[in-house]
């Protein structure tokens, strides 16, 4: 029999410890005297009664923190909507308390994160996602939640004190510094946000090597009312409707056109002046350039303007000039290019044109469109006297950037250093930590021992040639007996890969044959395990590589243009693997297969290099428009313009561009030389040739100044081929136009040709290039 007793005369556990064991006052409920020490008890807050906050009230401390504090400008209807939202949510104590001031502090910091631009405008739609996101997190007046709406990077932070989460508005924990909160428009993807505390693992710069695909890069769109760039959030598609066709015209004209009013030759100033000997023309002191829409041609016949647009052909085979106002018949044949024969220029390409309108009673345009006015086809004609390119930006400007290279604070206010163009974090965010990162882990050798911040390119690799593989393993076997601790960052590798379009050979082997040709590289880049361990290797795909030349048959293909697929390449990254594999996992040697073009940066903002492959000079030479000769050219100087130095008082001019010291492995790559003294073998043709190529796409800032019959692109991707902010290196592998090495407005640009020299037996050629210096042409006998 169970002698358990009933629970009810059990005896029951004290309701308090033994070491609380104090007399009661209500014997009867076991309470306590005293409060149990094991709880805390918080009073329930009174709840916040709402106001009406005149905004003119709230203007001085909204102007502290949106315009002083974080630079931007605040609209009216931006100001109402932040009134009626701190009046509802903070009430009374809004400037007491200082309630008011974090919401503002998190507002602003949250715009920012959300590249929602300069101004702040009342009826955007990032601000009304921030305000509400903020109001399911209010609470008394502040922000308890941890604010799971708001896009990854924003400035609501849990701090953990014991066991209680609580967040902070306006104070960000200590580990981050000031510069940290800065971060706004798009933290870089190198993980900065602290310092390495690893030495020996992020001590080497490759560490800090960053391959950027051009389907990778953000999507950035000028906004002309907000002059500012704004991340496009459509997504994008290789087959997008007609209307994109346009955007990729307003987005270039765009660019172009803000770039150039911030000239100084198109500014009016009462203490500066310009003399525009570039346009030939005399002008008073006190005057400037004045660029003319199209549309504000009409009735004024027989005056003098200077237009911005881009050369477009007209049904009937006429030229033409369209801007975002209309279009007018152009007549260029008396027209001389300024500086004589520095640039081509071609349809498809925006250009400066000065000369006088004329009306005509019958016009090719007129005809064409049956109107005239803005949006169509002007009457008459404009009769161009002087044509030029309109002059390049350097990326310090764009960026506003003024200090000296070797300062690692060199950011101002100005230009668009918050601007992250290809998501590796913007100057303003990451610039300064990554030059101090580069100043530790890549310091400059000023000895000649080989150093390790060298990048070598390779031309076209047509691995069909089998001189060509030849050539390749003598490269790499020099630069295989350097000093361990020396070797270059990356190989750039480019195509073709064959010399014809072998996947649209019918009989030829297809894609069997193109995949042995890749097996073969991959034997020989096997014999040199200890590059393959400790560089990267960067592969770009030419046109007459697969897939897309299976239905091109090796003729342009729209760009940009994927990487080589996987399935032909898999015993190349096998080879890498096997190398890692026998440095006992000490090593990430990786091999990268980019699109055309690429982009390669390192330490973040600090140092950009363009990858691209296309025969742009043969191109150019087809398709551009033959102008009058200047029967005398009353500055001769600036036929070479590599001779003469700079004057910073004509913005326009060319700056001089800095030639590489020749082809010879023996010469001082540390004191490249003017056009006038380089190698013999270097013809003056040669060297004229690099200038225009380089004059012409770096004013463009685009890699496809073309029509689109000439050369496709993709619409949705068009921004992955813009120059704007320039780079600070570029490599073009261009086998029509002679090898060179060649700096304007700060970029240097490169092109090391064909691996294999055309017309010298037994001889390769590459370049070398050191980081943020200049590049080397060299050359070996095998």
């Amino acid at each position: 029999m169970d002698q358990t007793p009933a629970p009810i005369f059990r005896r029951q556990r004290p309701l308090i410890p033994s070491s609380s064991a104090i007399p009661s006052s209500s014997p009867a409920f076991g309470t306590p005297v005293y409060p149990l020490k094991d709880f805390a008890i918080n009073a329930p807050k009174a709840a916040i009664l709402p106001i009406i906050l005149p905004p003119a009230t709230l203007r001085p401390l909204a102007f502290r923190t949106f315009t002083k504090k974080h630079s931007l400008t605040l609209a009216s209807s931006a100001l109402q909507e932040l009134a009626a939202f701190i009046g509802r949510h903070c009430g009374s104590g809004w400037r007491e308390d200082g309630l008011a001031e974090r919401v503002l502090e998190e507002i602003a910091r949250s715009w920012k994160n959300r590249n929602g631009g300069v101004i702040v405008e009342g009826k955007s739609k990032e601000l009304q996602e921030i305000i509400k996101t903020l109001e399911g997190n209010m609470s008394g007046g502040k922000i308890t939640g941890p604010g799971r709406g708001l896009p990854r990077g924003d400035s609501m932070l849990d701090i953990k004190d014991g066991d209680v989460m609580n967040t902070r508005l306006g104070i960000r924990p200590a580990i981050l510094t000031r510069e940290d909160s800065n971060a706004s428009f798009g933290m870089s993807g190198l993980g900065v946000q602290e310092e390495p505390e690893d030495e020996e693992k992020h001590s080497d710069p490759r560490a800090w090597l960053k391959i950027v695909d051009a389907y990778e890069q953000p999507r950035l769109i000028y906004n002309v009312d907000k002059k500012h760039f704004e991340r496009d959030t459509s997504a994008p598609s290789l087959l997008p409707p007609a209307s994109h066709k346009t955007t990729v015209f307003r987005n270039r004209y765009n660019v172009i056109h803000q770039r150039l009013l911030r000239n100084e030759a198109f500014q009016t100033s009462a203490v500066s002046y310009s003399r525009k000997r570039n346009l030939q023309r005399s002008l008073s002191s006190t005057q400037s350039l004045k660029l003319t829409p199209i549309s504000n041609l009409l009735g004024r016949h027989g005056s003098n303007h200077t237009l911005l647009g881009q050369l477009v052909i007209l049904p009937m085979g006429d030229l033409a000039v369209s801007d975002l106002t209309g279009t007018i018949a152009l007549d260029l044949t008396q027209a001389v290019a300024i500086p004589s024969d520095s640039a081509w220029f071609c349809p498809g390409m925006i250009v400066l044109v000065d000369g006088v309108y004329e009306e005509e009673d019958e016009s090719v345009g007129k005809g064409l469109s049956g109107s005239s006015g803005v949006g169509g086809t002007l009457g008459g004609r404009f009769q161009g006297f002087y044509i030029g390119q309109p002059p390049c930006e350097k990326r310090k400007e764009t960026l506003g950037i003024s200090a000296a290279d070797s300062a690692q604070d060199q950011t101002i206010g100005g230009g668009f250093g918050w601007i992250d163009f290809l998501g590796v974090g913007s100057e303003r965010a990451v610039g300064s930590k990554m030059r101090r990162l580069e100043n530790r882990f890549a310091p400059s050798q000023e000895d000649d021992a080989p150093s390790r911040n060298r990048i070598v390119i390779l031309g076209e690799l047509n691995l069909d040639q089998p001189r060509t593989i030849q050539a390749l393993r003598k490269i790499l076997t020099l630069y295989a007996a350097e000093p361990e601790g020396s070797t270059p960052l990356t190989f750039v590798l480019t195509g073709n890969f064959t010399q014809q379009a072998v996947m649209a050979r019918g009989g030829s082997g297809g894609s069997i044959e193109y995949k042995e040709y890749f097996d073969a590289l991959a034997s020989t880049l096997g014999d040199f395990p200890t590059l393959l361990q400790s560089s990267t290797f960067v592969f770009v795909p030419g046109d007459n590589d697969g897939w897309v030349s299976a239905f091109t048959a090796g003729a342009s293909v729209p760009l940009p243009r994927k990487p080589v697929p996987d399935m032909f390449t898999s015993r190349i990254r096998r080879a890498f693997a096997n190398a890692n594999a026998e440095a006992g996992g000490k090593s990430d040697g990786a091999a990268i297969w980019t699109s055309n073009p690429g982009r390669l940066t390192l330490f973040g903002p600090n140092h950009e290099l363009v990858l691209f492959r296309d025969d742009l000079s043969a191109r150019l030479c087809r398709t551009s428009v033959r102008l009058k000769h200047a029967a005398t050219d009353p500055e001769p100087s600036e036929e070479a313009p590599a001779q003469q130095p700079n004057n910073p008082e004509e913005p326009t001019a060319s700056e001089p561009m800095d030639i590489d010291a020749g082809a010879d492995t023996d010469a001082d790559a540390d004191a490249p030389e003017t056009a006038t003294a380089t190698s013999s073998t270097t013809l003056p043709q040669d060297l004229h040739t690099a200038h225009k190529l380089v004059k012409t796409i770096l004013d463009q800032g685009y890699l496809a100044p073309f029509r689109q019959a000439i050369r496709p692109v993709h619409w949705d991707y068009s921004t992955a081929l813009h120059l704007y902010p320039l780079p600070t290196a570029m490599v073009i592998v261009d086998t029509t136009a002679p090898p060179f090495c060649v700096t304007y407005e700060g970029c240097h640009v490169m092109n090391p040709g064909s691996v294999l020299v055309p017309g010298r037996k037994g001889v390769g050629r590459w370049v070398e290039y050191e980081v943020g210096g200049t590049g080397k042409l060299k050359e070996c006998a095998f």
